[in-house]
């Protein structure tokens, strides 16, 4: 189940030994934090995953070239506007901004990973992002003080209703990410912004394949919307400062920090009251089970049924059927259950529907679905989403007005 404390703002989380961090208004928007800036005490290994999206911003595209060599020192990311759409005089602003971090972090520019989320097609403030640094760089010491994490992922925020913090121990070592992300989430890469650090000591080629694997079954099982953002990125950094650690618990330790973020995106969606978790199994392989969970949890009847608390397993025997290019899937095989109780083909009695709509009021909703294609195991996966509220409708109609 959900724990308890996902939905309330997060206890302080510091960041691991040998980062540190500064967070502060550049004027963005409003006179909330707007800026984050993270950095390693050293040079570190790097990686990075990025959005497909053909809209992809200035910042991807300059943070996808910097981290390219599996090194960088300090991550930049600025929310509340995202760097769009917005030319050449886009790419200009993200490379002063990377710039300008360098200065303060004492790196080059090239080292330097930046992120920027808000509304599209709107440019920096003109003036701003340097009046600020010109402030911070005359005191770089005071500037980067800070080892708060939770202060990190607040200043991230766009329209989360708190900030998302994970921590993890491997061996010596520790992971800790942030994440932001409420609504426009239907991932291919990552999704959301997320940044996560260690003092674990690894190789950039290993870091970059095991973030990779990791985000495959985490930050890439999570939906929102079904909206793919135009900013998405998933950076990780490890300075070393704690020694080399058995890969083996580096990577639980990654899978567990990723998979609590997601679930916190999951349970913190625009307007969201219930995550919603999909698992589907007796499936082809892997990427059958995914297609059809992710057809599942992004149908908004069958996000609307669990909002209603309506255990009407009909809607998600439609999302399954909707997978009609995979014709090695039978209904007579099918099986489906919401939590642990049967509802086809099996149907439930009374007593258990009204059980189910208690249930269906949870915090965390289960549904499960077994494709019958193969016996014994086969493919599976999970995914992770929301239901869908009349003030997901109200946040999105106001975003820029």
């Amino acid at each position: 189940m959900i724990s308890e404390g996902l939905s309330k703002p997060a206890a302080p989380v510091e960041l691991p030994t040998g980062f540190s961090c500064h967070v502060g208004n550049i004027g963005m928007k409003d006179d909330t934090d707007d800026v984050m800036v993270l950095t390693a005490d050293r040079l570190a290994a790097a990686a990075g995953v990025f959005t497909k999206s053909l809209f992809a911003g200035a910042s991807v595209h300059l943070s996808q070239a910097n981290v390219a060599d599996g090194r960088a020192q300090a991550v930049v990311v600025v929310s509340k506007n995202a760097n769009v759409a917005t030319g050449e005089q886009g790419n200009t602003d993200a490379a002063n901004l990377a710039r300008r971090v360098g200065e303060l972090v004492g790196c080059q520019p090239d080292q330097v990973l930046v992120g920027s989320t808000g509304v599209i097609g709107v440019y920096y403030p003109e003036g701003k992002v340097d009046a600020y640094f010109d402030r911070l760089v005359a005191a770089p010491e005071a500037a980067l003080a800070s080892r708060d994490a939770t202060a990190a992922a607040a200043a991230i925020m766009t329209t989360d209703t708190h900030p998302k913090t994970a921590s993890a121990a491997a061996g010596a070592a520790t992971v800790v990410g942030i994440a932001k992300g409420s609504g426009m989430i239907e991932p291919d890469m990552a999704t959301m912004i997320s940044v996560i650090t260690t003092d674990a000591e690894i190789a950039p080629d290993r870091l970059d394949a095991m973030l990779r694997r990791v985000c495959d079954v985490t930050f890439n099982a999570l939906s929102v919307d079904t909206d793919t953002s135009t900013s998405d990125m998933v950076v990780m950094l490890a300075n070393g400062a704690a020694g080399p650690v058995d890969e083996a618990e580096l990577e639980a330790a990654l899978g567990a920090v990723s998979g609590d973020l997601t679930r916190q995106l999951a349970f913190d969606g625009e307007g969201a009251e219930t995550l919603i978790m999909v698992t589907v199994n007796g499936a082809r392989d892997d990427a059958q089970a995914k297609l059809v969970a992710k057809a599942i949890v992004n149908s908004p009847l069958v996000k609307t049924a669990v909002h209603g608390r309506d255990p009407n397993w009909g809607r998600v025997a439609m999302a399954v059927g909707k997978c009609s290019d995979e014709t090695d899937i039978h209904p007579d095989k099918v099986v489906i259950r919401f939590g642990t109780q049967e509802v086809y083909p099996t149907p439930a009695t009374p007593e258990a529907l009204a059980e189910l709509e208690a249930y269906l009021a949870s915090d965390e909703v289960l549904i499960s679905v077994d494709l019958g294609v193969t016996s014994g195991g086969g493919g599976s996966f999970t995914v992770y989403g929301c239901d869908l509220t009349d003030q997901y409708v109200r946040i999105n109609a106001d975003y820029t007005t």
